[in-house]
């Protein structure tokens, strides 16, 4: 008769931690999948809006934001969600826009990006807090036209 092999401990703590991590892997693999096949079927995560707003802040009471908003934004295509916040103690108000309608791809046809209503809803910011629109980021170090685009833009100015 022969007696039954039993693993060293040692052995058992590799193999335990061998389950574990393959468990762990598969886990993680079939979550993944379910997140690949949504996104390619058009669903977005619980908890996720297919549409998220996009939002600044403005140095302006609620009230010169909303009745100068309609000329500011009137430049978008497609529907558009507004809402309009007062920030409490009178310090602003807040601005925010995402697209409007349907989400589907039926609904996105005729839209502008989101980089187009980020700019524009930058652009409504900067024109509400000084009446101009907003400057453009400057150009970096190595770039061998910056010093003719920094010129051009303080000539601009005035300075």
């Amino acid at each position: 008769m022969t007696t039954p092999v039993v693993p060293a401990p040692a052995e058992e703590e590799i193999m335990r931690r061998s389950v574990a991590i393959a468990a762990l892997s598969a886990g993680v693999a079939v979550g993944i999948a379910r997140r690949l096949m949504d996104r390619a079927a058009g669903r977005t995560p619980a908890g996720e809006e297919p549409e998220r707003w996009l939002a600044v802040t403005v140095d302006r009471p609620p009230q010169e934001v909303s009745d100068r908003l309609p000329g500011l934004l009137g430049g978008l295509r497609g529907p558009l969600e507004v809402r309009i916040d007062g920030i409490l103690g009178g310090r602003g108000t807040e601005l925010a826009i995402r697209p409007g309608g349907p989400a589907g791809a039926e609904g996105r046809a005729g839209r502008d990006s989101r980089a187009e209503l980020w700019r524009a809803l930058r652009d409504a910011k900067a024109r509400l807090e000084a009446d101009r629109p907003p400057r453009p980021d400057p150009p970096s170090a190595d770039s061998v036209s910056g010093d003719a685009a920094e010129r051009t833009a303080r000539r601009d100015e005035g300075t």
